[in-house]
């Protein structure tokens, strides 16, 4: 009997599932959760019986990635089936990093759901060799990518700091220049060495960079 964990914030989906889970003679839903601490509760009371957990990404406490290791951990032979929405390769790329056996789009048939719990719990990995090395480059290349944002915004200057704040709150150049006591040509200057100084070809992406590096705030 292939003892499952259904993880999955979406009682509308995680329900019918663990419905048609229950009609196969040889699986068994033996916990529901609707979030990271429902889950982890669940591994609590049953970690060392769970053989496959389905794990949806975008939990509201967090993402279904922070789980996988979690699993893996309490019960080393148990295998984790992404099942989600998203398609953002880097995020997958996360889940596979983090040790997911498979990754299935919430759009799969229900059927084939239930093939990639068997064949999981059958000690087949639906992830391959292959797929795991890919993963773990693409997160070496986007931590290098967040090593150098963040060396790019330690260059910047306090007034440089207060000009990208004044940006995120929809201020205008002649704005900017009011608020800063400063000259419209200065503020245009700033922004032309912002610009240099975080690689960026706009204003907005500079603000994106600025904002995945926590400098400043968006109201």
């Amino acid at each position: 009997m292939t003892r499952v964990l259904l993880i999955d914030d979406h009682a509308s989906a995680r329900e019918p599932l663990a419905f048609m889970l229950n009609q196969e003679a040889d699986m068994e839903v033996i916990a529901q959760a609707g979030d990271l601490g429902e889950a982890r509760q669940a591994l609590d009371r049953h970690g060392g019986e769970i053989d496959v957990a389905v794990v949806d990404l975008g939990l509201p406490d967090g993402s279904g990635e922070e789980f996988i290791p979690e699993l893996r951990e309490a019960s080393p032979d148990a295998a984790a089936l992404v099942l989600t929405y998203f398609s953002e390769r880097e995020r997958l790329a996360r889940a596979v990093a983090a040790g997911a056996a498979g990754v299935l789009h919430k759009s799969a048939p229900v059927s084939e759901v239930v093939d990639a719990v068997r064949r999981l719990a059958a000690g087949e990995q639906l992830v391959t060799l292959h797929e795991v090395i890919e993963a773990l480059r693409m997160l070496d290349r986007e931590r290098q990518r967040d090593r150098e944002a963040r060396l790019s915004v330690e260059q910047l200057t306090e007034r440089e700091l207060e000009v990208l704040q004044a940006l995120a709150d929809g201020l205008s150049d002649k704005e900017i220049a009011e608020r800063l006591y400063i000259g419209p040509a200065t503020v245009r200057t700033h922004i032309t060495n912002i610009l240099a100084k975080l690689n960026a070809t706009s204003r907005l992406q500079a603000l994106v960079l600025a904002v995945r590096n926590d400098i400043v705030r968006i109201s």
